[in-house]
């Protein structure tokens, strides 16, 4: 096997990421409102059905409970009081040492790099506190926004997957990024 092994099975939900100006740390329950502000955005909706303050409660507990059982680990991007976004590492696979990420953040935040850096400091704690190897994302064709989140974030790309997404009928291709734990620290 190449690269670190696993330092632990599983992040504890007191794990908190500062750097930059940013902190990644585990969503509670004081984000309920805010989370539900969140996804009331142009364009959230694909990302969760979160209409309500209870819709936003039970979508953070369903992230701790993940947390818990060691399959995905969500983070609550914000500086300060306020949320910047949210990112994730998701079907955690414990034999293969890999993971999924994805990331969002809300309109106030796009284009601030907010995205990149949280994605950064992502996946050096995946790597470094988790042990994974590899971690994956897609996004998909016709958002150029997240390519460039994913690349500048030192994912590099590794294919296209043709027609993966369906979104009101409309099927979209879905570019695939990877970074290696072995890859260079951007």
């Amino acid at each position: 096997m190449t690269g670190p092994g696993p330092k632990r099975e599983s992040g504890t939900l007191e794990d908190t990421i500062t750097a930059g100006g940013l902190t990644l740390r585990p969503w509670s329950a004081r984000d309920a409102l805010a989370v539900c502000a969140a996804f009331a955005e142009p364009g959230m909706e694909r990302q969760a059905d979160i209409a309500t303050e209870q819709d936003a409660a039970d979508w953070i507990r369903a992230r701790q409970d993940q947390w818990g059982a060691g399959s995905a680990y969500s983070f609550a991007v914000t500086s300060g009081p306020d949320l910047l976004g949210g990112v994730m590492v998701s079907s955690v696979e414990r034999r293969h040492l890999t993971g999924w990420v994805s990331y969002w953040t809300v309109a106030a935040s796009q284009g601030r790099g907010v995205a990149t850096s949280a994605c950064r400091l992502l996946a050096e704690w995946a790597f470094s506190d988790l042990g994974l190897f590899r971690l994956e994302l897609g996004h998909r064709v016709n958002n150029p926004a997240s390519c460039k989140v994913a690349n500048r974030a030192g994912f590099a790309v590794e294919g296209l997957e043709r027609q993966k997404l369906l979104y009101d009928g409309v099927r979209y291709d879905v570019e695939r990024h990877a970074r290696l734990a072995t890859d260079p620290a951007r």
